[in-house]
């Protein structure tokens, strides 16, 4: 994706012209100009290069009275389904995003890229050739805000028809070496943490923590044997610039400390006299579970280090920015003590996701979690070595799309074991499924969306049938959603409406979402699910986190089933659910009539 194509031409263009533009705008290019009558070709080192010669002379920089044309060099084989979208308003809220996406086809992905701009970046993949075609023309130059949008093909090596090479991981081809921006799991050393550490600090402090030549900056990488990035170019004027630290937890409390220190004796030199809080920057999937039921984790960590700390509103958030702003109060010594508790919970919220995530992916045959669209990738200031991390979420934080702060590429994914390797609860083509939902009835209106639109997203995104129950009275305070579909169907309708309640703030920012799901089993099954003096269901909610009820005394219904009720976040809902449905499995394969003994099934004869 570091081949540039360089349209609108002048014939009086030559090669040396390039190399003066190219240097003039400090864009390191990694071969010569390929001239051709009318377009040319370049070579860059990087796809962040790449990504900036795009944003800085695609249709600003004139040459020979034509202006240049600058967009990723893509093959016609490789023309298929992915798109990268440019110049898309900051401030964009990621249902908007989903929306505009959604009236050209079904997006299977949408990830978020990091660049220097301003305005944002999405790399979007739609399910069909046709689908993306017509983004494309739909799209390309359309106004958004007084933002015009760019949109371009990027490769699609799925699409290539040559087969994989030698060494590639199954379902990707390699190209060459991995390029310094690639999110190869082998970047990072063994013993950094999965999670970097993110900070605000003041811009009029940032030369005093780079120093002279870079010198401070270096000595405290040394010191802490940790990776740091300054993001200066980010939030042009802004009064603050974050920093990542990707090191252990302990490299990167002691990075954080002595960055404090650095700017602690920096206001003393140039008298500023205002306090210097800590600040750190989160993923909101992971605030609630900082924060604690009724504040009681954030309570606990103010205790304990003495600090006084707030986080920043919901409303804050945005599509170019996923994060909340963690402000820490006190001295030097308690700030980072702070720190080290507030990083240790998000630790431990990641950890959480991942191991229900892989439980998920190994539990829903042929389920592609990184296909889905619900989790992109590239927040702002999430260098390459980051690319690798899996999503957050398992707390009903999925927005729209999701919102993950960390990347997630295709390598991540083909890493794991791929659904067929696993156990699978199903047996052939995976089975529709009825769930009941419960939503606040309230919540109503922003399922369903204006004039039905929402709801019919998300039944065409999700491959199933979404309906709201009429409401059982006036007074009702929940509402029934009836999703008809297949497990991975079940797991994207659920998510979105999950993350929808998230983003509408029918669940305030220090709850998580938990809702409660109805399935209905053959009675003559529920006892297996209740397990003899009801161990089957004890396991079953010691292993989901998730409250797993059978009501006794249940009149079967007219097709002789009864309801089982789930209540749990997100990922413990999905988890209870595919449990209970692997145990319905075995039950259908032991009421399968069997041959009789000594009798051998018949096969027909080959001739």
């Amino acid at each position: 994706m570091n081949k540039l194509y360089i349209g609108n031409v002048s014939a009086e263009a030559s090669e040396e012209d390039f190399e003066t533009i190219f240097e003039q705008w400090k864009i390191p290019h990694s071969g010569p100009f390929l001239v051709k009558t009318g377009y040319a070709f370049v070579d860059c080192p990087d796809e962040k290069a790449a990504m900036k010669a795009i944003d800085v002379l695609s249709g600003k920089v004139e040459l020979h009275g034509k202006l240049l044309e600058v967009e990723h060099s893509v093959p016609k084989r490789q023309r298929s389904c992915k798109l990268q979208i440019r110049n898309i308003p900051p401030h964009m809220q990621w249902e908007v995003l989903d929306s505009m996406l959604a009236q050209y086809g079904a997006v299977e992905s949408c990830e978020q890229v990091n660049t220097d701009t301003e305005t944002a970046v999405v790399n979007v993949r739609y399910a069909a050739k046709d689908q993306a075609r017509l983004a494309m023309e739909k799209l390309n130059g359309s106004m958004m805000e007084n933002y015009a949008l760019k949109v371009s093909y990027i490769p699609d090596e799925t699409a290539a028809a040559e087969g994989p090479s030698a060494g590639g991981r199954r379902g990707f081809n390699a190209r060459g070496p991995p390029r310094s921006s690639s999110p190869g799991l082998g970047a990072r050393p063994k013993v950094q943490s999965d999670i970097p550490l993110r900070m605000l600090v003041p811009t009029q402090f940032v030369g005093a923590i780079i120093g002279k030549e870079g010198a401070t900056i270096r000595n405290i990488t040394k010191q802490t044997h940790s990776k740091i990035d300054i993001h200066r170019k980010e939030n042009a004027g802004a009064a603050e610039k974050p920093i990542t630290i990707h090191s252990t937890p302990e490299g990167c409390s002691n990075a954080c400390r002595t960055i404090m220190e650095i700017m602690q004796k920096e206001a003393l030199d140039t008298k500023f006299t205002e306090e210097i809080p800590l600040k750190i920057l989160a993923h909101n999937n992971f605030v609630g579970r900082l924060i604690g039921k009724e504040g009681r984790n954030l309570k606990k960590i103010e205790q304990d280090t003495g600090t006084k700390i707030t986080i920043s509103p919901l409303q804050d958030l945005t599509l170019y920015n996923p994060e909340r702003t963690i402000t820490v109060k006190g001295a030097i010594e308690a700030c980072s003590r702070a720190e080290e508790e507030v990083m240790k919970k998000i630790r431990e919220s990641y950890e959480s996701d991942m191991a229900a995530m892989n439980l998920q992916s190994n539990l829903i045959p042929g389920l592609n979690l990184n296909a889905l669209g619900l989790f992109p990738s590239g927040a702002p200031g999430m260098g390459p070595s980051m690319s690798s991390v899996p999503p957050p979420g398992a707390h009903g934080g999925c927005s729209s799309f999701g919102c993950s702060p960390y990347g997630v590429e295709g390598q991540f994914w083909a890493s794991m074991p791929s659904a067929s390797s696993q156990p699978l609860a199903f047996s052939g083509h995976p089975e529709s499924e009825t769930v009941h939902l419960f939503i606040p009835a309230l919540a109503v209106g922003a399922i369903i969306g204006k004039q039905g639109q929402h709801i019919k997203q998300l039944s065409h995104f999700a491959g199933a049938s979404i309906k709201i129950a009429p409401a059982e009275g006036m007074d009702a305070k929940q509402r029934m959603v009836i999703i008809v579909g297949p497990p991975e169907a079940q797991f994207k309708a659920q998510c979105r409406i999950f993350g929808k309640l998230k983003e509408e703030n029918f669940f305030g920012p220090k709850e998580e979402v938990k809702l409660e799901a109805h399935i209905k089993v053959p009675s003559f099954a529920a006892g297996r699910v209740i397990g003899k003096g009801g161990k089957t269901v004890n396991e079953l909610q010691n292993l989901t986190c998730a409250e797993v009820v059978v009501p006794r005394d249940q009149t079967p219904d007219e097709n002789d089933q009864v309801i089982v009720k789930i209540s749990g976040h997100f990922f413990a809902c999905q988890l209870a659910q595919r449990k209970i449905q692997e145990i319905l499995a075995q039950v259908r394969r032991q009421q399968q009539p069997k041959p009789t003994s000594g009798a051998q099934p018949s096969l027909p004869r080959r001739k």
